[in-house]
């Protein structure tokens, strides 16, 4: 029996977010099949050489005996011909298989040579290779591993790196032979050569007839029916569900598309309340796709072209030679001039990656000139705006702190996230006094645990080597001072995080109050893959039976970012945050202080 285990792979965190590297194990049913498996590869070819003559003779003689019993009976009928040929066609009768239960726990191997993020695995028959599919950074990579010499072999990649959602099923099965692998990735089968690491597709050529007023039909019913049985209290938050079957169910002879149906089905589970639900369609991949300069333009000059306010760190046109300036004027792009008030988005649209040709003005130097760049999807734009947001908050703390307190934002609550946090925290911010935990608009995840228990260390013991101090114990935790801040936009386990923060009291919470949502959650694929719907299936309660779910964690210290401050570049929370965190007034740097004087202390702790 093969299975997995993430024993000495590299941990994701500690729910089904973290992406942690797993090893194939095999357990042995008996002493005698161990034994056979830790021959040498020598031992192993004359045991079998002996096994193969064995079997040989064996056979010979069967066949012997099966021809010498024909000749001293009379032909076959058609009739028993025919049944022959039935019973051939059968599978064979399988033994029961003997399981020797008696210290199986040490008749365990680990079979693969080193840990990787393996998805599914397949064992040859006579145990002699291993195959397996593990995921990499650009898709999935299938290994093919001979236990007994050691000799691993990386026979190709398949498919794409999946979603985060949405992600389709993988699958791999070996042939009769143990020759062929078998693959399904992101809904394409592959074939693969074991000995010539040949992989080729497999192509299906079928069709078939969807009646789409009968399968929304099913599917309603479906998605009714598991909500019914699945969601997290049975009590449906005291909703009669079976009366808002039959009002919802009248509109599907009127509903012929997905969106509709999707819309539809998300009233209808929008009047259970609760969170992590809903029917939605997967994004359109063959539609417009508009890429981005990476800049911000000056929305007040009325000249023709467009006028650079900023390029965005890292982004195309900061990387460009000469790189481009703030006030320089594109005027064309790939040639076509950029007239007043055009709108751009048919001259980027399917450029990102590709080389694009700008033609610039640099009015103070009254000169112009052509660079080129690639323009990058909206995808890039959006996570270099977020490190931009990020390195703003993080030089305005650095600011008013006067390099005395530490900041990092939690993105989401994965096992990405989470690894940038303490290594931010335990890099970049590792000699501050403070830090401030940033997890405001965190769409969640499963990382409550891990953060909560990174956060919670408690200095106990000083490294000091001839006098000097290096550090703390412990040293893979954060153990200074910090506040959390939070508002509106946390959801998922980011409620239930700050839930545990305020709970063991590690800190101030700052900001906004956060609405009750955890819940776990079931996203599944329907049958038409275009259509997608939540179930929450697994509730949390604190020790008193209160559920997270319906609970909203309050802020110690309300303060919110309003459009007219937000406007003018400030964040009250991350100042008040900073206030909270300063102790000692009279030290404080000038700017520090005139921030006490609009935020005043209260409820400091120690």
């Amino acid at each position: 029996m093969i299975w997995l285990s993430d024993r000495y792979g590299l941990h994701g965190d500690d729910g089904n977010e973290g992406d942690p590297q797993f090893d194939v194990y095999e357990t042995f049913f008996t002493q005698e099949a161990l034994n056979r498996f830790r021959l040498s590869p020598a031992e192993y070819d004359i045991v079998k050489a002996n096994e193969d003559k064995a079997k040989k003779k064996k056979d010979e003689d069967q066949s012997k005996e099966e021809k010498d019993k024909s000749q001293s009976t009379s032909p076959a009928s058609p009739k028993d011909r025919e049944a022959k040929r039935e019973d051939g066609n059968q599978l064979p009768k399988l033994e029961p298989i003997t399981v020797d239960l008696n210290k199986i726990e040490d008749r365990i191997v680990r079979l693969t040579l080193a840990s990787s993020r393996i998805t599914y695995t397949a064992l040859s028959k006579d145990g002699e290779q291993l195959v397996y599919l593990a995921k990499s950074d650009k898709g999935f990579e299938i290994w093919l591993l001979k236990p007994r010499t050691k000799e691993l072999k990386r026979l190709g990649e398949i498919g794409a790196t999946p979603k985060d959602y949405g992600e389709l099923p993988q699958q791999m099965f070996l042939d009769k032979d143990d020759k062929i692998a078998f693959v399904l990735v992101d809904g394409h089968v592959s074939k693969v050569d074991l000995a010539a690491a040949k992989i080729e597709p497999v192509k299906i050529d079928a069709e078939k007839e969807i009646d789409g007023t009968a399968e929304r039909s099913y599917l309603f019913e479906h998605i009714w029916r598991q909500i019914k049985e699945k969601f997290y209290v049975p009590d449906m938050h005291g909703v009669s569900w079976d009366y808002y079957k039959m009002v919802y169910a009248r509109f599907l002879p009127f509903i012929v598309d997905d969106r509709d149906f999707s819309e539809m089905t998300s009233e209808m589970l929008g009047e259970l309340n609760a969170s992590h639900t809903g029917c939605h369609l997967t994004p359109i991949t063959n539609g417009d796709q508009t890429a981005s300069l990476g800049a911000f333009f000056d929305q007040s000059y009325g000249g023709p072209g467009i006028k650079i306010a900023e390029a965005i760190e890292q982004g195309p046109l900061s990387q460009t030679d000469p790189p481009l300036q703030t006030g320089m004027i594109i005027e064309k792009i790939d040639n076509q001039t950029i007239n007043a008030g055009m709108d751009l988005s048919p001259l980027l649209n399917f450029k990102a990656g590709k080389p694009t040709a700008l033609s610039i003005f640099d009015p103070t130097k009254n000169t112009r000139f052509v660079v080129t760049m690639k323009p990058i999807a909206l995808g890039e734009l959006e996570a270099l705006l977020y490190q931009r947001w990020i390195k703003q908050r993080r030089n305005s703390v650095d600011k008013l702190s006067n390099g005395t307190i530490g900041y990092v934002h939690v993105g989401r609550m994965v096992d990405g996230a989470y690894r940038d946090t303490v290594s931010e925290a335990l890099g970049r911010q590792v000699g501050k006094k403070a830090l401030i935990v940033d997890t405001r608009w965190n769409p969640g995840g499963n990382m409550h645990d891990a953060l909560a228990t990174f956060l919670s260390g408690k200095k106990y013991l000083k490294w000091v080597p001839r006098g000097q101090l290096l550090g703390w114990e412990p040293g893979r935790k954060w153990s200074q001072k910090t506040a959390l801040l939070i508002n509106e936009g946390n959801y998922s386990d980011c409620m239930v995080f700050p839930w545990i923060y305020k709970h063991f009291q590690f800190g101030k919470l700052i900001g906004m109050p956060v609405n009750g949502s955890g819940t776990f959650v079931w996203w599944k694929i329907l049958q038409d893959p275009a259509l997608v719907f939540g179930t929450p299936e697994v509730g949390l309660q604190d020790e008193q039976g209160n559920s997270m779910e319906t609970a909203q964690v309050d802020p110690d210290i309300q303060v919110m970012n309003d459009p007219k401050s937000t406007a003018e570049g400030r964040d009250l929370q991350l100042e008040r945050a900073v206030a909270e965190l300063v102790q000692v007034r009279k030290f404080l740097p000038r700017s520090a202080n005139q921030v006490m004087q609009q935020f005043p202390m209260r409820n400091l702790g120690a």
